[in-house]
C-alpha cells in the first residue's frame, strides 16, 4: 500500500484549490486510477486547478514532497497513459483548465488552455470562417488539446494535415518543480505573442507526444487556416484488402483528401450496426442538408443519404471513404475525379457516400455513444504506422498473427476489425480493434452514467485474458517492424527500442526537467 499523503500537503492543496479542486473520496480515486483498459492504479488524490497559476503552485507543492503525479485530459485512453501503477500518485485533472484564451484573425493563431476540448475550439472558430488544420477526434466533445498533443490524437483532417503536432507553435508547460516553461517564440523574453515555433532549436517538439512524462501542458498556441469553402465525399468498395490499401496509399500520395480510411467488413458492420435511432438519424440527415451551403444542393445530398440507409455495402467488401475539401467546388470536383481514377485503377466500385458524409455532418458526438459497442461490448484499439512502402508487409504480418488466434478469438466471442488510415502524403496506419462482451470499468460507468440504455455484460475473464495476450503479441510485432504508434503511454515500447544516442539524449532531457522522476513515471518507459 502506498504511503498516505501528509495532512500538511492536503491542507495546503485545499487552501490553494478549494474543496472542489481537491478530491480524495474513494469514488474519485478509483475513477482516476483507471482508464478504458484497466483499473486499480493507486491514486492518492485528484487535483483540479482552474488557472494556470494554481496548476503551477499545486505542482510545486506536490513536487516538494517527492510524490508522483500524472496529467489527465479527457481520460479517453486505453494505454495506461495516466495510471501510475508502481507507486502512489496524484492525478492532475485538467478538465477545468478549459478556456479559449485568444483568437487572432490577424495573426491566425488560437491560444487555449490544455483542458479545452476539440469541440470547443471548432465551435468558437466556425462563425469566423476559421479552423484548425487537424481539428480533432470523433471523441472531441471530451478529448482535450493537451491530451491530444501528449498522445498524438488523429482523425479529422489527418489525411492532409496529420495531427495537432504539425499545427502547434508554442506551449506553456509546468515542469515537475512548478516552473512554467515557455516554448516557441514566447521563449524569447521580449516576444509579445506566439507566432513562430522554430526560432532556434524546437523546444516545443520536446513536449509533443511525450505522454506527459516531461511536463504538464498548461497553455497551447496553434496556427489557424481558413475553413474550406467546398467539400466532397466518396466511398468505394474493394473485393480484397490489398487493393483497398493500394488505393488508400495512392490517394494519400496524391494529397487529395482530408480524411481517408479503409474499413474491413467487420469494421463496416460495427459502424452501421446497433439499434436504429430514428431521432439521431433524422438529426444527421438535417445536418447533411444544412452543411451543403444551398437548399437544392443540400436536399440532393440528404436524399442520397436517406436512400442509402444503413445497409448499402455488400458482405465481404473492404470500403474506402474519403472527405475532400478545397477553396471551390471546381477544385473539389477535380480532386474527386482524380480519386475516382485511382479507385478504378485498383478495381474499386463506387458506393453511396453515406459513411463519410454522415461522419462529417455529425461531428463530436457524445462520448457515451462511443465507449462501448452496439452489443454493450468493451473495445480496445492498437495502431502501427509505417511508410507506404511497408504497408503490405506490415499488414500481412498482422493478418498472419490474427489468423493464428482466430479459432480462439471466435470461440471467446472476440470480434477483430480493422481501420486503415493515412497521415499526410507519407505514412500508412493499421489499427486493429478488438470488441468483446465484458464487465465495464469505472471510466465506462462515469462516461455512460445513465446516458446509454445498454446493459452491462457479466465479467468475462477468459476473453479478457485472450484479448490482452493478442494485444501484447501485436505490440511486439509492431516493434519488430520498427513501426511508430500514437498514444504510447505505458503500452508501447519506446525507450527500449531507441538507438543508444537518442536514448541518452532523452534520458538527459528527462533528468533536466524532472530530476527526481516524479512526472508520470513509467510513461515512455521513463522512470
Amino acid at each position: 500500500m502506498p504511503e498516505p499523503l501528509t495532512a500538511s500537503l492536503l491542507a495546503s492543496l485545499r487552501a490553494l484549490l478549494g474543496s472542489d479542486g481537491l478530491l480524495t473520496d474513494a469514488a474519485s480515486l478509483t475513477l482516476h486510477g483507471s482508464d478504458l483498459l484497466s483499473e486499480g492504479a493507486p491514486c492518492l488524490a485528484v487535483v483540479r486547478p482552474t488557472t494556470v497559476e494554481a496548476l503551477a503552485q499545486a505542482v510545486t507543492l506536490i513536487g516538494a514532497e517527492g510524490i508522483a503525479m500524472a496529467p489527465r485530459g479527457g481520460g479517453l485512453t486505453y494505454v495506461g497513459g495516466y495510471t501510475v501503477a508502481d507507486r502512489g500518485f496524484i492525478a492532475i485533472d485538467l478538465a477545468k483548465l478549459n478556456r479559449i484564451v485568444s483568437i487572432s484573425e490577424e495573426d491566425m493563431i488560437v491560444t487555449v488552455e490544455a483542458g479545452t476540448t476539440w469541440r470547443q475550439i471548432y465551435e468558437a472558430l466556425k462563425p469566423l470562417g476559421l479552423r484548425l488544420p487537424f481539428f480533432g477526434t470523433f471523441s472531441g466533445a471530451r478529448a482535450t488539446v493537451g491530451g491530444g498533443l501528449s498522445n498524438g490524437a488523429l482523425f479529422l483532417g489527418t489525411a492532409r494535415h496529420v495531427s495537432a503536432a504539425e499545427a502547434v507553435i508554442g506551449m506553456e508547460v509546468v515542469l515537475a518543480d512548478g516552473t512554467l516553461l515557455h516554448t516557441g517564440q514566447q521563449a524569447v523574453e521580449r516576444a509579445p505573442k506566439p507566432f513562430m515555433r522554430t526560432f532556434g532549436p524546437d523546444l516545443t517538439g520536446l513536449f509533443v507526444h511525450d505522454a506527459g512524462a516531461l511536463g504538464i501542458k498548461a497553455r497551447v498556441s496553434l496556427r489557424l487556416m481558413r475553413a474550406p469553402q467546398a467539400s466532397g465525399y466518396l466511398s468505394f468498395g474493394f473485393a480484397d484488402q490489398a487493393s483497398g490499401i493500394a488505393a488508400l496509399c495512392e490517394v494519400s500520395r496524391s494529397d487529395l483528401a482530408e480524411d481517408a480510411y479503409l474499413m474491413d467488413p467487420d469494421k463496416t458492420r460495427i459502424a452501421l450496426s446497433g439499434p436504429t435511432d430514428l431521432v439521431r438519424d433524422a438529426k444527421v440527415l438535417a445536418k447533411v442538408i444544412g452543411q451543403e451551403g444551398g437548399l437544392l444542393k443540400g436536399l440532393r445530398a440528404g436524399a442520397k443519404l436517406a436512400m442509402a440507409g444503413r445497409s448499402f455495402i455488400e458482405d465481404g467488401c473492404h470500403s474506402l471513404h474519403l472527405v475532400l475539401a478545397g477553396r471551390s467546388d471546381e477544385a473539389v470536383a477535380a480532386d474527386m475525379a482524380a480519386a475516382r481514377e485511382i479507385a478504378a485503377r485498383f478495381r474499386g466500385a463506387e458506393l453511396p457516400d453515406s459513411i463519410p458524409r454522415a461522419g462529417r455532418a455529425d461531428l463530436f458526438n457524445p462520448v457515451s455513444t462511443m465507449v462501448v459497442g452496439p452489443e454493450s461490448d468493451r473495445w480496445i484499439a492498437l495502431n502501427a504506422k509505417v511508410p507506404h512502402s511497408e504497408a503490405l508487409r506490415l499488414t500481412e504480418a498482422i493478418e498472419a498473427l490474427l489468423a493464428r488466434h482466430k479459432p480462439a478469438l471466435d470461440a471467446a466471442g472476440v470480434i477483430v476489425s480493422r481501420l486503415l488510415t493515412v497521415m499526410g502524403t507519407h505514412a500508412f496506419s493499421y489499427e486493429p480493434v478488438m470488441n468483446w462482451r465484458d464487465t465495464w470499468l469505472p471510466l465506462h460507468h462515469d462516461i455512460l452514467d445513465g446516458q446509454n440504455k445498454l446493459t452491462e455484460p457479466p465479467a468475462a475473464p477468459d476473453a479478457r485474458a485472450l484479448v490482452m495476450q493478442v494485444r501484447a503479441e501485436l505490440i511486439a510485432l509492431f516493434a519488430d517492424h520498427g513501426a511508430a504508434s500514437n498514444q504510447i503511454g505505458r503500452a508501447y515500447p519506446y525507450a527500449s527500442v531507441l538507438r543508444p544516442a537518442p536514448l541518452a539524449l532523452l534520458q538527459a532531457v528527462k533528468r533536466a526537467v524532472d530530476p527526481t522522476g516524479i512526472m508520470n513515471p513509467g510513461a515512455l518507459e521513463l522512470s
